[in-house]
């Protein structure tokens, strides 16, 4: 069954920042040098139930929507599709997001979502442990953890 995807509202961010926390050591998450607060960017909730499942969390910057935060197991292509929604009728020209080099499973899932792979930023988590060290060395099947990967789903006009 499709999870009810509704706006985020301040009164998510309890839950937010636990689920960010879980998934990334902690609630902020740095992409190209920048740190961001997803709970407090605008975003949706993934609920089933009255409960929240997943988030995703945005921002706009002229015709670019960047996706800050993804997370919620089986709710990520209902988040996506919101959001790609929403950017297109606010005039987005492109969306895109950084994941980072271990991150094997999300890079497929992107994919498979028609997302693309269109940069490698090299050791640009490296340096994002200076603005935020609990990111851990290595990651996912003990890879470590050095690179951003930029995708993007560009809009038809």
């Amino acid at each position: 069954m499709a999870p009810l995807i509704r706006p985020y509202t301040p009164a998510d961010t309890p839950w937010a920042a636990k689920v960010l926390t879980s998934y990334f050591g902690a609630p902020e998450v740095v992409s190209r040098g920048k740190l961001h607060d997803p709970t407090g960017l605008p975003g949706f909730i993934a609920e089933q139930d009255g409960t929240p499942q997943g988030l995703i969390s945005y921002t706009i910057t002229g015709p670019e929507c960047e996706i800050v935060a993804l997370v919620g197991p089986g709710t990520g292509a209902y988040l996506l599709a919101a959001t790609v929604e929403f950017a297109r009728n606010e005039g987005c020209h492109r969306l895109w997001l950084i994941t980072t080099n271990d991150n094997t499973r999300a890079l497929r899932f992107y994919q498979r979502q028609g997302w693309d792979l269109v940069a490698l930023h090299r050791d640009a988590v490296t340096r994002a442990r200076a603005i935020k060290p609990a990111i851990p060395q290595t990651g996912e099947d003990n890879i470590p953890i050095r690179h951003e990967l930029e995708l993007e789903f560009l809009l038809q006009a």
